[in-house]
């Protein structure tokens, strides 16, 4: 099952109620959302994260914030933490950078949403490129049992 027909289901699966948009290649945070029909700040990144060998996490933070890598550190309790490569991302994931999400990952992992994406309406991507899945932010941290933590700064 390809990267789409996955996160699809498990969107699906999910049983929140969401909105798949097909895009295209964009070229930029604000292309992507003028395509999606949302604001820069309800597009939602996830990045994989590196705790220690073999042990992975999800990151969600909006398309207008960069992680704080000691905020995030000092929320982990741990020193070190690094993104891997494109390479052990798609490993882990099944996803190729710029399609990951966390739904329909081929490995569960544990999920941190940055705090600023409670109570809003925000776009996640959907397993492929130029796909994204529009959903209630509050219902998607419930779902994957995410910790909700303060881990980003404006960019």
């Amino acid at each position: 099952m390809d990267g789409g027909t996955r996160a699809a289901q498990a969107l699906t699966d999910s049983g929140i109620e969401h909105t798949i948009t097909r895009h295209g290649q964009v070229a930029s945070l604000e292309e992507a959302a003028t395509a999606r029909g949302v604001q820069p700040a309800d597009i939602i990144k996830t990045l994989v994260v590196r705790r220690g060998e073999g042990d992975f996490l999800f990151v969600l933070l909006p398309g207008d914030r960069a992680i704080s890598w000691p905020k995030l550190r000092a929320f982990l309790a741990v020193n070190r933490i690094s993104l891997p490569g494109k390479d052990v991302a798609r490993e882990v994931t099944g996803y190729a950078r710029g399609t990951i999400t966390p739904f329909g990952s081929l490995t569960a992992l544990p999920v941190v949403a940055d705090n600023s994406m409670v109570g809003r309406t925000v776009s996640i991507g959907a397993g492929e490129h130029g796909v994204a899945a529009t959903l209630d932010a509050d219902a998607a941290i419930a779902h994957l049992g995410a910790q909700v933590a303060d881990v980003t700064d404006p960019t």
